[in-house]
């Protein structure tokens, strides 16, 4: 069975730009500017998600997107009109659950200096930092990001992640999830004596809906 693709992409639009998008399971973040998605106009940190076709028109002053997608695989990179598309991060899910599956889309919030213990998920992820500093420990390997950085997090290994000690950090993320997940956490700690410690990091959820599963990945 070949594995799922999640791709993260930013979508640079120009004032009134349109960006026609097919039907697959999505979240879009908007980062900069204003966004008219389908009969919603989103604003700056607010999101759309669906699994249908939609086109997005940018604002008069334009816009910059983020947007995580769920494919069988990976779609080129293709610009439209007045609009520059990148991919930021693609990664093959390898670790994705079975079963039904369920789209989570969050923000994620450290104060100054916070952390969050050792732990992993119930599934893989993109995340994407977009304020503040971060430290990502896994697989035995550091790496620090700034705003805009963006990480893929596979579910099962273990993570420590250490925000910047001068300022708030945030990212925002992505998980595939199994469907029984809907409405629960899905982070567990790796070492027992963390499990009761205080946690410092606050969420928002923008999404947590079911997902069908791509066909041509059955």
């Amino acid at each position: 069975m070949a594995a799922l693709v999640l791709s993260l992409r930013e979508d640079v639009m120009r004032s009134n730009a349109l960006l026609a998008l097919p039907a697959t399971a999505r979240m879009i973040f908007v980062v900069h500017g204003s966004l008219r998605a389908g009969r919603r106009i989103l604003q700056p940190g607010q999101t759309w998600e669906g699994e249908a076709a939609i086109t997005l028109k940018a604002g008069k002053a334009g816009a910059t997107a983020w947007r995580w997608e769920l494919a069988a695989q990976a779609s080129p990179e293709k610009d439209a009109e007045g609009t520059r598309s990148r991919v930021k991060l693609s990664a093959r899910l390898n670790t994705l659950p079975r079963g039904e599956l369920l789209l989570r889309g969050d923000s994620v919030a450290f104060p100054p200096g916070g952390c969050a213990y050792l732990h992993r998920h119930q599934g893989p992820g993109i995340r994407c930092l977009i304020e503040g500093g971060i430290r990502i420990d896994t697989q035995g390997h550091s790496t620090s990001y700034g705003p805009g950085g963006a990480w893929y997090e596979s579910g099962p290994d273990p993570v420590f992640a250490q925000g910047a000690a001068d300022r708030p950090s945030r990212f925002i993320r992505v998980m595939i999830l199994p469907r029984k997940l809907m409405g629960k956490a899905s982070i567990q700690y790796v070492n027992p004596e963390d499990k009761d410690k205080p946690r410092v990091q606050q969420y928002q959820i923008f999404a947590d809906v079911p997902i069908a599963r791509p066909r041509a990945a059955r």
